[in-house]
């Protein structure tokens, strides 16, 4: 698969594309949205949980506890992120909220996704949701690949996981 992406007169062919497959990208962004919301939720119980132990163990030091609440900010930056990369970064390309919808990552040469590219898609897209919220979805509304800005930058398509070609993986590095 992965030696016919570059054409022999240097142009980049992207591995999904939305004329010979619509299916891939069929309904993507409405299941983005939901998929989001569930990982809002996986990532904030894990928070809420923190900032209630926290309100608790000042309660039982007389306030002295309560000096660990400029932790939350930091730790809430670091969980989010290596939530994304783990699970971007992981066998399935999708976190928990994408795989309930049946959806996954991929690069424009259609390898999975890994680590680093998805701690990087999380600091992107809050990035960038802080400074063009209506930008980066009227981006997924008018290109057919369905992506958003942040995909656009990164190179990565979101697409359905039922619809994939049924190819073999490229091997991960160990």
């Amino acid at each position: 698969m992965s030696q016919d992406i570059w054409r022999n007169d240097g142009g980049f062919r992207h591995a999904f594309d939305p004329a010979a497959n619509p299916e891939l990208f069929r309904g993507v962004l409405t299941r983005r949205f939901f998929a989001f919301l569930v990982d809002l939720v996986i990532l904030g119980v894990p928070i809420v949980l923190g900032v209630i132990f926290i309100a608790l163990f000042g309660v039982l030091t007389l306030g002295l506890g309560w000096l660990l609440f400029w932790l939350v900010s930091p730790l809430s930056i670091v969980w989010a992120i290596v939530y994304y990369g783990l699970t971007l970064g992981g066998p399935h390309s999708a976190t928990v909220g994408m795989r309930l919808m049946d959806l996954e990552l991929r690069t424009f040469s259609g390898e999975p996704g890994y680590f680093i590219l998805g701690a990087a898609h999380a600091v992107l897209y809050w990035i960038s949701v802080s400074v063009l919220t209506p930008f980066i979805v009227l981006v997924g509304l008018f290109n057919r690949r369905r992506q958003l800005l942040h995909d656009l930058i990164l190179g990565t398509v979101i697409i359905n996981t039922s619809a994939r070609p049924a190819y073999p993986e490229p091997a991960r590095p160990v």
